[in-house]
C-alpha cells in the first residue's frame, strides 16, 4: 500500500508539471490535433474537473485507489483497470523472453570467465560486457532494425502477434541484461574458486567437475540471484524504451503514451502496475535467496 501511495502521488506531481495545457493535450488525444480547439478543451476540462483544485483531485483519486478503482482513461473512457490488464500480458511475455535469454547467456559464460580470470576468454567478455552496458537499449535496439530487419530483413522491426516479432525487442533487453549478469557470474565464480573450502575439495582427490557442481556452482549462484534484484531495476526502464521502439503493445508503450496525452489515471495506474510487479519479483528472489543459501536465516 506504501507503494501504491508513492507511486501515485509522485505520479500525480510529475505529469501537473509537465509544460503545457493538460486539457488540450487530452482533447488532442481524443479528437486528434487537427480537430483540437480551445473550446474542445474547456468543455474537457469541465467534464473531468481540471479546473478544481489540485488537492482536491489527488483526494478524490485516493478515495478511489482504496476502493480499487484506478478510474477511467481520460482520452479513451475505458476502465485503467481493464486496459491494464490487457496490456500486462505482453509486457510479462516480453520480460520473461528477456530474462531467460540473458539467464541462458550471461550466467554461463560468466562462470567459464570466473574459472579462468585473467585469461583471453575473461578479458574479451570484459570488453564485449562494458560495451554492451555502456550502450542505452534504444541504441541497441535501433542497431539491430538497422541491421537484422532493414539491411537483412531477416526479422519485423515492429510488430505484435507472431513469435517472430517477440526475438528482437527480447534480444534488446537481454543483451543489457546478460552483459552485467556475466560480470557477476564472473566475479562470483572467482571468488568461490579462491575460497579455502573450494581448495580443499580438490585436495581430497575430487575432480574439477565434482568441485564445481557440490561446491562451485551453488555459491556462485547465491550473488548472481541476489543481482536479479537489481536487474529487475534495468528491466523496468528498458521495458518502457523497447516497447516504445518496437511498437510493442505493453503497459511500457501505454505508458509513454498516456504520459503524451496527460492521461493521469492511466500514467498512475501504468506506473503503479509497474512498481508492485517489481516489489512482489523483489520478495521472491529474496525468498529464493534464502532458501539456496540456508545461512541467511541465521543471520
Amino acid at each position: 500500500m506504501l507503494v501504491a501511495l508513492a507511486v501515485g502521488s509522485l505520479c500525480f506531481l510529475l505529469v501537473r508539471l509537465l509544460p503545457g495545457d493538460m486539457a488540450l493535450r487530452i482533447a488532442a488525444g481524443r479528437y486528434g490535433y487537427d480537430m483540437v480547439s480551445v473550446a474542445a478543451a474547456e468543455a474537457v476540462r469541465a467534464e473531468l474537473g481540471l479546473d478544481r483544485p489540485a488537492l482536491v483531485q489527488f483526494l478524490a483519486w485516493l478515495s478511489r485507489l482504496a476502493r480499487g478503482d484506478l478510474g477511467l482513461s481520460l482520452v479513451t473512457g475505458e476502465a485503467v483497470a481493464d486496459e491494464i490488464r490487457h496490456q500486462l500480458g505482453a509486457t510479462l511475455t516480453l520480460s520473461a523472453a528477456a530474462l531467460l535469454l540473458s539467464a541462458l547467456v550471461g550466467p554461463p559464460l560468466g562462470l567459464v570467465m570466473g574459472l579462468r580470470p585473467g585469461g583471453v576468454l575473461d578479458r574479451i567478455g570484459l570488453g564485449i560486457a562494458s560495451a554492451l552496458r555502456a550502450l542505452p537499449a534504444f541504441v541497441i535496439g535501433v542497431a539491430l532494425i538497422v541491421v537484422v530487419s532493414v539491411r537483412f530483413g531477416a526479422l519485423p522491426a515492429a510488430g505484435h502477434g507472431e513469435a517472430e516479432h517477440l526475438v528482437l525487442p527480447a534480444v534488446t533487453l537481454a543483451l543489457g541484461l546478460a552483459a552485467v549478469s556475466s560480470r557477476v557470474a564472473r566475479d562470483a565464480m572467482a571468488a568461490v574458486r579462491a575460497s579455502p573450502y573450494y581448495a580443499f575439495a580438490r585436495t581430497k582427490g575430487l575432480g574439477d567437475a565434482a568441485v564445481l557442481l557440490r561446491h562451485g556452482l551453488r555459491n556462485a549462484a547465491v550473488p548472481i540471484l541476489a543481482y536479479l534484484g537489481v536487474e529487475l531495476v534495468s528491466l523496468v526502464e528498458g521495458v518502457v524504451v523497447v516497447e516504445s521502439l518496437f511498437a510493442w503493445p505493453g503497459i511500457g508503450h501505454a505508458l509513454v503514451h498516456a504520459v503524451v496525452a496527460r492521461d493521469v489515471p492511466m500514467v498512475q495506474g501504468t506506473a503503479l502496475a509497474l512498481g508492485l510487479i517489481f516489489v512482489l519479483l523483489n520478495a521472491l528472489v529474496d525468498l529464493a535467496c534464502l532458501a539456496l543459501d540456508p545461512r541467511a536465516r541465521q543471520r
